[in-house]
């Protein structure tokens, strides 16, 4: 099977794929995540994974010639979604499918709520980011909508289905560069405290986590998605 991981970071989804024996070409626009996809994939000997530097919006690919396309908790954070599910759509086989994974609302996602909670411990009064309209991951984040965008470019026996990701966390700073390096909207929020603050911030996450682990070794926190599967 032949399969196009869109936005693809350094590999969460690609990997897994390449180890049970897809052909896998991962995009994405940054040239540091690449390098590192490549770096893991050498170091496993996986050599059915190329990893190309480019922009989702105008896939430098074919048409027809993946199996399988699809995006994990990337093509969400993208300015015109629909555009990219036009080329997803484009390079995929008839017959084939095409899937998207994306964060349900925002207060169903605990490591955010977490995260914002211990910033508001420090920084009285402050109330997140502005929830109306959503911000742009959560774009897609009511199933009514993200049906309606993929059936758009011409998906068919679209499906949406509902999950919990679970997320291990053994330490607040752990949490803290985890969350800072994945999600632009906790990003904005920790661009805005000063040096004494993120500390604290860190101090109070890594609290919450031990309150959370229960004496383990680690916390998990679930975040609700949804996975839509259509076939072109």
């Amino acid at each position: 099977m032949r399969f196009l991981d869109l936005a693809s970071g350094s590999g969460a989804l690609s990997l897994p794929a390449a180890r049970i024996g897809a052909e896998v070409v991962a995009v994405d626009l940054s040239p540091v995540m690449i390098r590192r996809l490549a770096e893991r994939a050498k170091e496993e000997g996986l050599s059915n994974l190329k990893g190309r530097v480019m922009d989702g919006h105008a896939l430098e690919l074919k048409d027809n010639s993946f199996d399988l396309a699809g995006s994990q908790f990337g093509a969400m954070l993208f300015p015109d979604l629909p555009r990219a599910l036009r080329e997803l759509v484009r390079v995929t086989i008839p017959g084939g499918r095409m899937f998207l994974v994306v964060y349900q609302h925002p207060r169903m996602v605990e490591f955010l709520g977490v995260f914002i909670g211990a910033i508001q411990h420090v920084v009285p009064g402050f109330t997140g980011p502005p929830m109306d309209p959503l911000p742009l991951p959560f774009q897609a984040a009511d199933p009514e909508v993200l049906r309606q965008l993929m059936e758009e470019p011409g998906l068919r026996n679209v499906r949406i289905e509902p999950a919990v990701e679970r997320l291990p966390f053994s330490s607040g700073k752990e949490m803290w560069d985890w969350v800072t390096n994945s999600n632009p909207i906790a990003r904005e929020m920790a661009t805005g405290l000063d040096d004494e603050q993120r500390f604290r911030v860190r101090q109070i996450l890594d609290e919450r986590i031990q309150e959370r682990s229960g004496g383990h070794d680690t916390a998990i926190l679930e975040a609700a998605v949804h996975i839509g599967i259509g076939t072109k």
